[in-house]
């Protein structure tokens, strides 16, 4: 692997200054994602499910804990997971907060299983359990799945037409894209981040934003974390809910890493190794859940930032995640976060749903996985109706009822049908008998 020109490694602390700047510039990229997880999650559920300080804070002690399981050799941020929208909501509709707490420490303890067997008996087996024509789909059912959720925040389903959510969508809309596009350096990671905040000030020049919570709310104020035997009773209910999502984010975890060892010039999956980086993950994603926050996965946008910058510094990551913490703790500063407009996140979201989709799509192009193939077509069909159709499947025992619906239902069909279902016969293929006979013509 060829190592990038690194103006700092992976171990390497940088000048004070210079230190603080770089770290800025990571919480930053990860901001505007971090923050739109709770937001849309709680949009999605009509309720309050998560909530902003949180999720930083679990942002940042998840960064800290991933940069100990990998012996601070892997100079990756984690931030909130978009996969987890639909599925938290579900989770919390059914099993209330319990529900949704549960379902992601489960998510946790299912990436530290991965771990342990990775360690045993290598990841070849997990390249066959989640094959791109299985991913592909899967990722696709998340940004399609969210679709109807960024329209109804622009206000397009309302019979009432209101210009200006409209105005301040299309203005969101609009920045988000020309910024991915034609941004430069630094401004082209963070799209999302300049679309909000163009299109929050265009909501407060018309008048669409309300400072009340902002001047009630304190300077400094605790995070409301949701610890399990404190403000809530484990509850299984929405385990298969959200648990079948973990499928998504490991294929998410092994991509983005192998795409930041092709900037530092170094095999993370090798070294510090998958199943460390996995444990980091898992033990992250299960520290957030208890303390009632969304799961947690890599970010692209950082590893942008270390592509960018050409600092691979884990001292440089480990800061931004100790500013994340503190940014959660500052209460004026999330009260202002939460009063962002619905047509804000609409326009923004028009965007991101359509980005998650076209990724999923992506994969299976990069991948060249050959739709000529009808097993191929039946995996990825089944997966699409099933995910985008409403499907649900309720299994009751006694008094326990288990529901495995959308997104989950479609990841477990997926893979039993391209595990079991048997591969088609190469119309091209002769006979052995055929072949031999051949072989004695051709001899004569």
């Amino acid at each position: 692997m060829e190592k990038t020109n690194l103006t700092l490694d992976v171990n390497e602390k940088p000048p004070v200054a210079k230190w603080i700047i770089l770290a800025i510039q990571h919480v930053f990229a990860m901001f505007g994602a971090t923050i739109l997880v709770p937001i849309l999650v709680n949009a999605q559920a009509g309720e309050v499910v998560l909530t902003i300080p949180v999720a930083l804070v679990t942002s940042g002690i998840g960064t800290l804990i991933y940069i100990l399981c990998t012996k601070g050799k892997s100079p990756v941020y984690l931030g909130s997971s978009f996969a987890f929208i639909a599925p938290l909501a579900a989770a919390y509709l059914k099993g209330g907060l319990s529900g949704a707490m549960t379902g992601v420490m489960v998510v946790g303890l299912i990436y530290i299983l991965f771990a342990i067997i990775i360690k045993i008996a290598g990841k070849n087996w997990l390249d066959k359990l989640l094959p791109p024509v299985v991913i592909g789909p899967m990722i696709m059912i998340i940004g399609l799945g969210l679709a109807p959720s960024a329209i109804s925040q622009i206000g397009l389903t309302s019979e009432v037409f209101e210009w200006k959510e409209v105005v301040v969508a299309l203005v969101a809309f609009l920045v988000t894209a020309i910024i991915a596009v034609r941004g430069k350096g630094f401004l082209k990671i963070i799209p999302f981040l300049v679309g909000i905040v163009t299109g929050y000030i265009t909501a407060v020049c018309l008048g669409l934003v309300d400072f009340t919570p902002v001047l009630d709310a304190t300077f400094f104020s605790l995070p409301q974390f949701a610890i399990p035997f404190v403000h809530y009773a484990p509850n299984f209910s929405a385990l298969l809910t959200i648990a079948p999502i973990a499928l998504v984010t490991m294929a998410e975890h092994i991509g983005d890493h192998t795409s930041l060892s092709n900037i530092i010039g170094k095999d993370l999956l090798k070294e510090p190794g998958l199943d460390k980086t996995l444990l980091g993950d898992g033990v992250a994603t299960f520290v957030a859940g208890l303390l009632g926050g969304p799961a947690n996965t890599t970010y692209g946008e950082n590893t942008s930032v270390v592509g960018m910058t050409k600092v691979a510094s884990v001292w440089v990551i480990g800061l931004a995640a100790i500013f994340a913490i503190c940014l959660g703790f500052l209460g004026k500063f999330t009260a202002l976060v939460s009063t962002i407009p619905n047509a804000v996140l609409g326009g923004v979201s028009l965007l991101l749903y359509g980005f998650i989709a076209v990724n999923g799509l992506k994969v299976l192009i990069q991948n060249q996985v050959d739709f000529n193939k009808t097993k191929n077509v039946i995996v990825a069909s089944s997966m699409l109706v099933l995910g985008l159709g409403g499907a649900a499947i309720s299994i009751v025992s006694g008094d326990l009822a288990v529901t495995i619906s959308g997104m989950s239902l479609a990841a477990i069909v997926g893979i039993l049908i391209n595990l079991f279902l048997p591969n088609e016969k190469d119309e091209t293929d002769t006979p052995k008998k055929e072949k031999k006979e051949n072989k004695e013509t051709a001899k004569v």
